[in-house]
């Protein structure tokens, strides 16, 4: 199937497609054996495409993992304090692949892994509102947080979208956010006058953590790849 060059060169990793625009107007790429433009289209499948010469390969195939995060890791892939990440958790993958958002050092629980762009781009973007579950245990007057934190708040002066919140013990709470601000959550709980002791992620999507285990990982199956994008696509 024909796609446009910049979107094929980006799926093969070799840069984003912006950055390809510029590759096709320098002329570095060519589609058999004749010179391709800015617009152009090719069947990665059927066409010879070169970059700078090189002959384009197939389609990686791309990584996607789950990772039940403990705490006492930052969700880096290296970090200069020397500090344990959780690209240590996943160095057995077979690939390198990033974390999809982030978990604070002292939180917990799911954690997406790969190396696939676009999937990044749309658990991460605010225009696609991916809901986020966490299991919160925390100290103060809950009753009166409760509608604190299920009303309208700010952070940073941007309104948040609506939490939802719900008790299940006399110091545990769910809590369901759609955006990924810098520790929400512990902010949250704070504005209502709540101290954090313990946050979890136990959902991001329709994609659940289970029961795995803190510190093991394990690649997503297809279908929970669908669930979590929406999109029919195979890991």
């Amino acid at each position: 199937m024909e796609e446009r060059l910049q979107k094929i060169l980006s799926a093969h990793g070799l840069c984003s497609r912006r950055e390809a625009e510029v590759w096709l107007t320098a002329g570095r790429v060519t589609v058999n054996g004749k010179p391709a433009n800015l617009g152009d289209k090719a069947d990665p499948e059927r066409d010879d495409i070169r970059v700078d010469g090189k002959l384009l390969r197939g389609p990686k195939r791309r990584t996607y993992l789950m990772l039940n995060k403990p705490r006492g890791y930052v969700t880096t892939l290296s970090d200069e304090k020397g500090r344990r990440t959780v690209a240590d958790l996943v160095a057995g993958c077979g690939a390198r692949v990033w974390p999809v958002g982030r978990l604070d050092m002292d939180s917990e629980g799911l954690l997406i892994l790969t190396d696939d762009g676009a999937l990044t781009q749309q658990l991460l973007h605010p225009s696609h509102e991916v809901e986020k579950e966490y299991l919160v245990w925390v100290t103060g007057d809950v009753e009166g947080a409760l509608p604190v934190l299920s009303g309208p708040m700010k952070l940073d002066g941007v309104a948040l979208s609506p939490a939802r919140v719900a008790r299940l013990g006399p110091d545990l709470l769910t809590v369901t956010i759609h955006e990924g601000r810098n520790r929400q959550v512990r902010r949250m709980c704070a504005q209502a006058g709540l101290e954090v002791r313990r946050l979890r992620r136990i959902r991001e999507g329709q994609l659940a953590l289970g029961g795995l285990k803190p510190g093991r990982w394990r690649p997503l199956t297809e279908g929970e790849l669908a669930l979590l994008t929406g999109w029919d696509k195979k890991p």
